[in-house]
């Protein structure tokens, strides 16, 4: 599909509601597939970087965001999300959501479900009340990281458990290489795996690797770096794709400039060498582009 045939079918999921993935109410009659709704928007996948002439990249820079401010939860979409709607901003491969949210104390997401999504959740300052109707019942830490493959379909809810602060975190969601799985929850903490100015793995799809598992071809990684430091990555699978996402600090990949909450995917390479301008945490994500 030619981007000019994508943004007006683009256009016309939009005005039937097809735009707005995000809340669905728990007691709705009809169900709503989150899968379908979220992969029928897909079809330019993303634009070229202009800037860079020697990798095929696309940069997004964190004041280019969409923002939602609900009061008690404010919100930057990195790809189009809720009511922040961008044909040129679906998706990077798999990766369909990277919401980058601050929550009020004791505020925050009522019971909600969702289908066949691997939904990661990383918090940044605070704590978050999670419960599902799998009976998990738990308080995920900054340091933690907290993954849901929702399958064959889950409710649950998130509140911030701080009376006094706010709550910030990253939700990432990805679409599963497999449909219908058994609906399965997981949470560890990854502060004890911290290595010093090297990237240390989060996320995989191996059940007996570092991190936490999910249902598709993809590896995170964090990294944490002083200034002037320099590190590399060597793709897992070839054909992926990688998206920086800089968590603090500032990073050059390859003479691009990145700051505090830019992203940045990149393409069509085996491995990429970046540095840290000043003391920086980044979050790397090897991902597939294509959706099955």
């Amino acid at each position: 599909m030619n981007r000019k045939d994508f943004i007006k079918k683009s256009a016309a999921l939009s005005a039937i509601g097809l735009s707005s993935p995000v809340i669905l109410k728990a007691n709705t009659t009809k169900k709503i597939s989150t899968y379908d709704k979220l992969k029928d928007q897909i079809g330019f996948n993303h634009l070229p970087n202009k800037e860079i002439k020697t990798m095929n990249s696309v940069v997004h820079k964190a004041n280019t965001r969409g923002h939602a401010d609900h009061g008690w939860l404010k919100a930057n979409h990195s790809f189009s999300f809720a009511n922040y709607y961008n044909p040129e901003r679906m998706n990077f491969g798999v990766i369909r959501v990277l919401n980058d949210d601050s929550i009020a104390p004791e505020r925050g997401f009522g019971t909600h479900p969702h289908d066949n999504m691997e939904i990661i959740t990383i918090p940044l300052e605070g704590d978050l009340k999670h419960r599902d109707n799998m009976g998990n019942g738990t308080i995920i830490k900054n340091g933690d990281i907290q993954v849901m493959s929702a399958g064959t379909g889950i409710t649950h809810s998130e509140f911030n458990a701080n009376s006094d602060s706010h709550c910030k975190l990253l939700q990432i969601w990805i679409f599963p290489d497999k449909k219908n799985v058994t609906p399965r929850y997981d949470q560890i903490a990854i502060s004890s795996m911290a290595k010093k100015n090297k990237l240390y793995q989060i996320l995989s799809p191996e059940k007996n690797d570092q991190g936490v598992w999910i249902h598709q071809n993809a590896w995170f990684h964090i990294g944490e770096y002083v200034e002037k430091s320099k590190d590399e990555y060597i793709l897992k699978c070839r054909g992926n794709g990688i998206y920086f996402f800089i968590i603090e600090g500032e990073v050059n990949i390859n003479d691009q400039q990145l700051s505090k909450r830019d992203g940045m995917g990149i393409w069509e390479i085996d491995q990429i060498n970046f540095e840290a301008k000043a003391s920086s945490k980044i979050l790397l994500m090897e991902v597939p582009l294509e959706i099955n």
